[in-house]
């Protein structure tokens, strides 16, 4: 609130707006003390999805949060998203492994379905795409204890500063502002000393000694979706309808799609065919250039073979005497 209010021409000290604000926070219930547990530089990325709740034209609406924290240095990270399912929670890790120019060596999260499934006895069942994902990576996946979320404490802590910092007031125009105001702001917050480690985020990050990121294949491979292409040559994406070039032909087929730095990649048989621009507003359609050049209006649907059964006509068969075969075969029949 601070920042903010002294953009608008607040002049009084921080001091005085916290009293303010003291006086308006709900009293908190005691809980039991909650034991820290630190880890080693590089051994441990910490994730989580949270909420947030915004107004448009008068409609309450809904987006997601990826907020990850790597555990030793506490380098934040958050990105907005439309959806948190495994495909979209992936593109989210991959984003934020970027962000901290490396991988560590386990991740940890909440046992949510894109990540852990059941236990089978002492043997954990994970999602298969993330258990792909992780192990071709070399990352070790974790998940806290039920009903225990303090294990990442980390990550739930900056989910919390983020939706009393950030969040409250924030004014954006799309998801692309938003995420170009979080970047800004996780940037400040690695750079001022942290209340637990007394040191500067992105100091301690030099020590982290992550691994290094994958080359771009292993990127272009887990960052893919499976999407149907329409009759009429659309693709739909985060909400959004995107147009395809006519060539090749790709209309009621299945494509890839991948997302990354503000592009949308569209891939058929393992060749690329188009890159749009990501739209980042909802319900919009995008047509392509090429989409229907070449096509007429009442194009005629491709002819397709067609299994076919045969009718026959009943033979005709000829009625003879049986004196007829006797005489045939020499035989003498007495009368």
């Amino acid at each position: 609130m601070f920042p903010r209010l002294r953009e608008q021409g607040y002049t009084g000290s921080i001091a005085t707006l916290k009293a303010y604000v003291h006086t308006l926070r709900p009293s908190k219930v005691g809980q039991y003390p909650i034991h820290r547990y630190e880890t080693k530089p590089g051994e441990q990325m910490q994730y989580d999805w949270a909420e947030f709740h915004y107004e448009q034209d008068g409609h309450e609406r809904k987006l997601y949060g990826f907020v990850a924290v790597l555990s030793y240095s506490r380098m934040r990270f958050i990105t907005f998203v439309k959806r948190c399912d495994t495909p979209t929670m992936i593109r989210c890790m991959m984003t934020a492994f970027e962000y901290f120019d490396g991988l560590p060596k386990a991740v940890l999260t909440d046992r949510m379905k894109s990540v852990f499934l059941e236990m089978d006895g002492n043997t954990p069942i994970w999602n298969p795409v993330f258990a792909d994902f992780v192990a071709n990576l070399g990352i070790a996946p974790r998940v806290c204890k039920p009903y225990k979320p303090q294990t990442k404490g980390k990550v739930e802590r900056s989910v919390g500063i983020i939706k009393e910092s950030f969040w409250p007031g924030v004014r954006f125009t799309d998801l692309d502002d938003l995420n170009a105001q979080a970047s800004s702001w996780c940037n400040r917050l690695n750079q001022k000393v942290h209340r637990s480690t007394l040191c500067v985020p992105l100091d301690r990050w030099i020590e982290e000694q992550l691994y290094p990121l994958p080359n771009d294949y292993a990127w272009q491979r887990y960052g893919a979706e499976e999407r149907r292409v329409s009759l009429d040559g659309f693709i739909s994406y985060d909400g959004v309808l995107y147009g395809l070039p006519t060539e090749p032909p790709v209309a009621g087929s299945v494509v890839w799609v991948r997302e990354r730095q503000q592009e949308v990649r569209v891939f058929s048989q393992g060749q690329l065919i188009a890159t749009l621009c990501k739209r980042p507003r909802s319900q919009e359609m995008v047509i392509h250039p090429d989409q229907f050049s070449h096509v007429t209006v009442t194009s005629p649907i491709r002819a397709q073979s067609q299994p076919l059964g045969h009718q026959v006509t009943v033979p005709q068969v000829e009625t003879r005497p049986l004196a007829e075969y006797d005489h045939l075969f020499g035989v003498e029949v007495l009368v």
